[in-house]
C-alpha cells in the first residue's frame, strides 16, 4: 500500500520538462529570425557609414580657416574619421586609383583640397546632407568651394532602410503573435494533462488563490529557465556562425542583442505566467464530469 501511494503520488505530480523544452524551442526560433534581423540592420548601418562626404576647399582658403573647418567638423556628434586630404594626398589617392600618365602633361596639380568625412547611418540621407552643406557654407564663407556625395545612392540607401524597417516591424509583430501562440498552446496541453489534479484540490477545499499561486510561481521559473535556454542556444549559434563566417563579426551587435535576449525573457516569463493561470482558472470553473 505504501509503495502504491507513492507511485500515485509521483503520477499526481505534473512534469513540466516537456513544456520548458517546447517554449525553450519556440523561443530559440524566435532568437534566430531577431538575430537575423539586427545582422540585416547592421549592414544597412555600414553601408551608410562607408559613404563618404568631401567637402572641396577654395584655391586661396587660408591654413587657419581650413583647421577651424576640419575641427569643427570633427566636434560635430555624428561625424566619423573627418581627414583634411591635401594636394598631395589628392594625387596619391588619384593616382592609385587612376592612370597617372597625366601628370606628364600637366605642370601644376588641378585637384582640389578637401576635407573628408563620414557620417553615422542615422544621419545619412540627402535632406540631412544638404542641410549640412548649407550650415558649413554659411559658417565657413568663402571656404568650401562645393560638397560631393553620391545624392541617388544616398537616397536609394535610405528608401531602402525606412523599407526595411517597416517590413521588420510588421514581420516583428507577426513573429510575436505566433510566438504567443505557441508558446499558449505549449502550456494549455501540459496543464490539461493535470487538470484532474487542479479540480481534486478544489475539491478538497483548496482556495483558488492556494491552488494558483504555487502554479504561476512554476510558471515564472519555467518560463525564466526556457528563456535562459533559448539564450544559450541562440549565443552558441552566433559564437559558431561568428567563427567559421569572418564576415558575421562586422555585425556583432552588443546592445541589439542585449534588448532581443530581454524580449526573450519577457516573453518566456509573460506568456508562460498568463497562459499557466488562464488554463488554472478555467478548469477551476470547469464541472468535474466536463473533465472527461
Amino acid at each position: 500500500m505504501a509503495q502504491l501511494g507513492k507511485a500515485s503520488s509521483k503520477k499526481g505530480k505534473p512534469s513540466y520538462v516537456g513544456t520548458i523544452i517546447g517554449v525553450a524551442v519556440v523561443l530559440f526560433m524566435f532568437g534566430l529570425v531577431g538575430w537575423f534581423f539586427l545582422s540585416l540592420r547592421k549592414t544597412g548601418e555600414n553601408f551608410k557609414e562607408s559613404i563618404q562626404v568631401q567637402a572641396y576647399l577654395n584655391r586661396d582658403a587660408g591654413k587657419k580657416q581650413i583647421d577651424s573647418l576640419t575641427q569643427y567638423i570633427s566636434n560635430l556628434p555624428y561625424a566619423n574619421r573627418v581627414e583634411y586630404v591635401t594636394k598631395e594626398k589628392a594625387i596619391q589617392r588619384w593616382n592609385k586609383d587612376n592612370d597617372s600618365t597625366w601628370k606628364q602633361m600637366l605642370v601644376n596639380n588641378p585637384l582640389p583640397e578637401s576635407v573628408d568625412f563620414y557620417v553615422k547611418a542615422d544621419h545619412v540621407d540627402k535632406d540631412s546632407l544638404n542641410l549640412l552643406a548649407t550650415n558649413l557654407q554659411i559658417s565657413y564663407p568663402g571656404v568650401i568651394q562645393s560638397f560631393n556625395f553620391p545624392t541617388e545612392v544616398v537616397a536609394k540607401v535610405s528608401k531602402f532602410v525606412k523599407l526595411g524597417a517597416i517590413a521588420f516591424l510588421i514581420a516583428a509583430f507577426i513573429l510575436t503573435i505566433i510566438v504567443v501562440f505557441s508558446i499558449d498552446n505549449t502550456i494549455r496541453l501540459a496543464m490539461y494533462s493535470n487538470r484532474f489534479l487542479i479540480k481534486t484540490m478544489q475539491m478538497v477545499g483548496a482556495t483558488r488563490g492556494f491552488i494558483a499561486k504555487p502554479i504561476n510561481k512554476r510558471a515564472v521559473i519555467n518560463g525564466l529557465i526556457a528563456a535562459a535556454i533559448a539564450i544559450f542556444l541562440v549565443w552558441g549559434t552566433i559564437l559558431l556562425v561568428e567563427t567559421n563566417v569572418e564576415e558575421f563579426k562586422i555585425l556583432h551587435d552588443n546592445a541589439g542583442l542585449l534588448i532581443l535576449f530581454l524580449i526573450i525573457i519577457i516573453l518566456g516569463v509573460t506568456i508562460s505566467l498568463y497562459s499557466t493561470h488562464r488554463a488554472v482558472i478555467k478548469y477551476l470553473r470547469m464541472k468535474l464530469d466536463d473533465l472527461y
